[in-house]
């Protein structure tokens, strides 16, 4: 009898801004991978749906959700929580889907941790400039200002942990940096080991983002 095949988590992570949603999105559409949709309780920005982007709940709800011990990981981020429910994402991997995952490096440090009987590939995303960033920040949040600061802020302590991920890009150019995450993704379901990349490059790269 044929081994039943199963699915492979893929998590993109990144600071906020630098393109992960966009990537997300792309690798889903062309790939066939199936996008863990969240659950939040920050209100809709526009041209999100409910139900396609993430789930909108109020913080009551949310932490309904949390004392069942629904999620599979959750964090709160910016005032807000965000979470990926457990049962939805098990599902389909045992189905033998690919899920991939939109979020930051809070929850990936949950799902990790897990210790989950499934492959795990892990991708940080890095801006090529934090005045790139702040541009893509501004134009996203409808140059909310102060909104925009409070994310710029939390820049340096979000990038610190891109040493926790497999792999680590510069989406420099959005069409680019797709082509290298899925490549990565093709070779990486194959292995047992995780890949090695030029991890000297990421590092001379954050030191101009932070300095």
């Amino acid at each position: 009898m044929a081994e039943k095949k199963v699915g492979v988590i893929v998590i993109l992570s990144s600071p906020s801004g630098a393109g992960k949603t966009t990537l997300v999105k792309k690798i889903s559409l062309r790939n066939n991978y199936k996008i863990s949709v969240s659950h939040t309780t920050r209100k809709p920005r526009i041209n999100e749906r409910n139900g396609r982007d993430y789930f909108f709940v109020n913080h009551h709800e949310f932490k309904k959700l949390i004392k069942n011990k629904k999620f599979l990981e959750y964090a709160k981020v910016f005032k807000n929580y965000y979470g990926s429910l457990k049962e939805t994402v098990i599902k389909k991997i045992k189905k033998g889907e690919n899920v991939i995952f939109d979020i930051d490096w809070q929850g990936t440090q949950q799902i990790k941790k897990k210790r989950l009987n499934y492959k795990i590939i892990t991708i940080f995303i890095l801006p090529p400039s934090k005045k790139e960033l702040y541009k893509r920040l501004l134009k996203r949040d409808q140059k909310d200002k102060k909104n925009v600061n409070e994310r710029m802020k939390q820049f340096k302590e979000d990038v610190k942990h891109w040493k926790d991920y497999d792999f680590t890009v510069i989406n420099d150019k959005i069409e680019k940096c797709y082509k290298l995450i899925i490549n990565y993704i093709n070779l990486q379901k194959k292995q047992k080991q995780t890949l090695k990349y030029n991890k000297a490059l990421i590092k001379k790269h954050i030191s101009l983002l932070i300095d």
